[in-house]
């Protein structure tokens, strides 16, 4: 890996339960070591449903190390909340990427791969991979 940097992943959900949740249970099956750098962005400031821009921003902005950051959301208008931060271009840090994947299987695909020290490109395709995982 060389500079120590890992890419850091962002989870966005309208529920501030299920994104602590869904960064735990990520975290958890990234094995033992140390881990990328993980933040839930869920639910609204009061801890209501729904999302919030303030909250997007400050969980990036915790995991940014300089390797870039990969932000998976759940429904709707958390992607439309990503899309717009992005496009305002100074609330992300750089390197900030929107990952269309599963939620929870991209996470946890998304958050073994950058802990193994893959840069950003890599981490956002396992995440995107997660899609092709099949379950039965």
């Amino acid at each position: 890996m060389g500079d120590d940097k890992l890419v850091g992943i962002v989870l966005v959900s309208h529920s501030g339960p299920v994104a602590e949740a869904v960064a735990a249970l990520a975290t958890g099956l990234a094995g033992g070591g140390s881990t990328a750098p993980v933040a839930a962005a869920g639910g609204t400031e009061d801890g209501g449903l729904g999302t919030s821009s303030e909250l997007i921003a400050a969980a990036a902005a915790k995991v940014d190390g300089g390797a870039g950051i990969v932000i998976l959301t759940d429904l709707g208008s958390a992607v439309l909340t990503v899309k717009a931060l992005i496009a305002e271009g100074d609330e992300l840090p750089e390197g900030a990427r929107l990952v269309d994947a599963p939620f929870v299987e991209g996470a946890v695909a998304a958050v073994v791969t950058a802990s193994a020290g893959a840069d950003l490109a890599a981490v956002e395709a396992a995440a995107a991979e997660a899609y092709s995982y099949r379950k039965v």
